[in-house]
């Protein structure tokens, strides 16, 4: 059973001015899972199990404005602090997959941020483009990047059928509340073409299903965090018509309890790419 609460990461949640870093979105550490401060019970958004076609609730929706409004809150610092973040490992575990396919590749980069990722992608000659529920983001990644940026909230996703090569989701599905993240599933699934692979890098709940607020990255803002075991993350994609390609644990190169994400790599299955 999935457990909701308010939880406290103190080790990174001194709150700072716009011009302070965080270098996670979700600013999970390199250590153990988040000490937790008050349990709370939220059954709508711990229970429902959704579907692509269930229209969110009231909760979810106010649980992304307020994710939305706390990255917004530090938009700048958090761009630039990010800017040098080496995410090539996550980048190459979603092109492996696609050697085959004729390039350019076209690539969705959810979560774009400052427009980092879009720079790499289009450098290595692919046609990227970027989508990001916080305005200020998607105005720093059209100027950085000069890619076509999409602003839309991760929980009413809109997205072109058979669009995409490849979609990288780093760092950020994790801020949906569970009973979101079906359907957010189910749009990403379609708009992949047949050969198409998935990267999802989230944080996760070592070994345990873990969802609640966490505390801002400003005074007067929060974030909804979303840390499903490894289990349940695996289930929830293979339920959304996706099979597993690749799994593992970042950041490389330490022990297991210090690598705070998982990261996933998928492919429709057969019968969701003939649907």
């Amino acid at each position: 059973m999935t457990r909701a609460f308010v939880v406290t990461l103190s080790l990174f949640t001194r709150r700072a001015p716009v011009a302070a870093a965080v270098s996670y979105r979700g600013r999970i550490p390199a250590g153990s899972p988040p000490r937790l401060l008050k349990s709370r019970t939220m059954s709508a958004l711990s229970t429902s199990s959704g579907s692509d076609d269930t229209p969110v609730s009231d909760e979810v929706r106010a649980a992304c404005r307020a994710t939305i409004e706390d990255y917004g809150a530090v938009a700048e610092g958090y761009a630039a602090g990010n800017m040098n973040h080496d995410v090539s490992q996550n980048m190459e575990a979603l092109l492996r997959p696609l050697e085959g396919v004729a390039a350019p590749l076209d690539i969705l980069d959810v979560g774009c941020a400052s427009g980092r990722d879009l720079v790499t992608f289009t450098k290595m000659g692919h046609r990227a483009v970027g989508l990001d529920g916080v305005p200020a983001f998607c105005q720093l990644s059209r100027e950085l990047s000069g890619c076509e940026v999409w602003e839309q909230d991760l929980a009413a996703l809109d997205l072109p059928q058979d669009r995409f090569d490849g979609i990288f989701a780093n760092a950020c599905l994790f801020h949906l509340p569970r009973e979101a993240l079906p359907g957010a599933l189910a749009v990403l699934g379609r708009a992949l073409r047949p050969h198409g692979i998935l990267f999802v890098s989230n944080a996760h709940g070592f070994g345990v299903d873990q969802e609640g607020w966490t505390e801002g990255r400003s005074a007067a803002t929060r974030s909804y965090v979303c840390w499903l075991s490894e289990a349940s993350w695996v289930a929830t994609c293979e339920a959304a018509g996706f099979e597993l390609v690749e799994m593992f644990y970042r950041p490389p190169g330490v022990p297991r309890e210090r690598q705070p994400f998982l990261a996933t790599v998928w492919r429709k299955t057969k019968r969701a790419a003939e649907a």
